[in-house]
């Protein structure tokens, strides 16, 4: 039942009269109902430590998550999936260690399809669990640094407990808000500080591979960066360098965005929609980023259905799209989810972004890797490859890549043959696998002549 925001006279009044115990409000969770926790720095921890009490009263909760930003104590409780069982939309380093655990299970899924799978797939989430921030005068709470599908909580979900944490920042934005009349329990938890993401250190390969991109940005580009070292050496070159009015329409806001803007590279003022703001889905990074999006009238926290949305990315010229992968095969399909069998990360919003970027006018999608990397035996291994390892997820299909990235160069495969392909990948992969590599090629007749003759 949807609940609708009503006036409420006295808002803190009605705090006090929902404000329960984190053990009090997760007693109203009954066998067979279906939780959705907060995503990424929203995560409600006091909440999730209640619910691993009541482990042995309950059967069959289902647990969405996004993005682990700690380790679930109701998760870990339950390792025989009788009484918890977690499905998690993404895999972030704790969720790759909970899957590699048997404990989690990976739901495969675009992140601009996330309101519609939530709206339409069967055994619909009935509870809400989410960290916010502090009451205004009004009796709103805020969802601070995550937007995403926290705006659907009141039209879906029939129990709503929210945890307040003071340490959340107020982010403005579109949706960004929850009324106290659209809540069940409020709970007052020991204000955890949100994750940092500490900055991660580059290397060579990441610095050569940065500035193959930085060579084809220009002024007035509207940017979205993943994280990891290279994206981040990418928004360190921008902010040394004299690129003027860069714009931001991106799914993360990370910590390099805060410093390209204050280098005065970002001015959003060439962007088509959301003209001179910071648009976003989440927020996740250092207390740099935290303090940055507080209160910021420059930010426009929004939706992951608008911000991922390849046809609104599209709606600004010159969008570049910058994501790391793990794999490219010889025609083209993109891997950053999986090897094989073993989930690693999510589907994210990079197919969101390669798409939306290429049908954006001037726009390019960059799908970004080492060429190489040691295998667990320590053996050096090529990431350009024949063909994927069976059970290996497509993330990016051959017929959407667009620009394919290493430290050997950079290709645009798009209107390729599947020969012309083969070739431009083998160029960009170590020379020590080339060879192999062709060898492959023409067995698998993808390949015109060979490079010795």
């Amino acid at each position: 039942m949807q609940k609708i925001l009503k006036p409420v006279m006295d808002p803190q009044a009605e705090y006090g009269n929902k404000l329960v115990t984190a053990d009090e409000a997760v007693k109203r969770i009954k066998s067979g109902d279906r939780i959705q926790y907060g995503e990424f720095a929203s995560v409600p921890i006091n909440c999730d430590a209640a619910l691993a009490r009541r482990k042995n009263e309950l059967n069959d909760v289902w647990i969405s998550t996004n993005t682990l930003t700690f380790i679930p104590q109701a998760v870990i409780s339950d390792p025989s999936h009788k009484h918890f069982i977690n499905n998690d939309f993404f895999h972030s380093m704790v969720g790759r260690k909970l899957s590699d655990a048997g404990l989690t299970f990976y739901v495969p899924s675009a992140y601009h399809e996330a309101y519609k799978i939530a709206r339409e797939s069967p055994g619909r989430r009935n509870v809400a669990m989410v960290t916010v921030n502090p009451m205004d005068e009004y009796g709103f709470f805020n969802f601070g640094t995550t937007t995403s599908i926290n705006p659907l909580i009141p039209e879906l979900f029939d129990l709503v407990i929210v945890e307040v944490n003071t340490n959340m920042p107020r982010v403005h934005g579109q949706k960004n808000y929850l009324h106290i009349s659209q809540i069940d329990c409020i709970i007052e938890g020991d204000n955890p500080p949100l994750m940092q993401i500490s900055k991660i250190d580059y290397t060579e390969t990441d610095d050569k591979i940065a500035h193959y991109i930085m060579d084809e940005l220009g002024d007035g580009a509207c940017l979205q960066l993943g994280i990891g070292a290279m994206p981040n050496r990418v928004g360190s070159l921008i902010a040394q360098s004299d690129i003027k009015d860069i714009g931001v329409h991106t799914e993360m806001l990370v910590d390099s965005f805060v410093d390209m803007y204050e280098a005065g590279r970002i001015t959003n003022m060439r962007k088509n929609i959301d003209k001179g703001k910071f648009t976003f889905t989440f927020a996740l990074g250092s207390d740099k980023l935290y303090k940055f999006v507080n209160n910021n009238v420059l930010c426009n926290a929004a939706p992951s259905d608008y911000t991922n949305d390849p046809y609104v990315i599209a709606q600004n010229d010159n969008v570049f799209s910058v994501c790391g992968c793990l794999e490219v095969d010889l025609f083209g399909q993109v891997s950053s989810e999986s090897k094989g069998s073993r989930q690693i990360s999510g589907v994210g919003g990079q197919f969101d972004f390669i798409y939306g970027a290429f049908r954006s006018n001037g726009g390019k999608g960059f799908c970004c890797m080492h060429s190489t990397v040691r295998d667990k035996d320590g053996k050096l291994t090529s990431r350009i490859v024949p063909a994927f390892a069976p059970s290996t997820a497509v993330t990016v299909p051959r017929y959407i890549t667009n620009y394919v990235v290493t430290e050997y160069g950079l290709v645009n495969l798009k209107g390729k043959a599947t020969w012309q392909r083969a070739e431009e990948l083998i160029n960009i992969a170590h020379p020590d696998f080339r060879d192999e590599l062709i060898k492959q090629a023409e067995k698998m007749k993808i390949w015109r002549y060979t490079n010795k003759q």
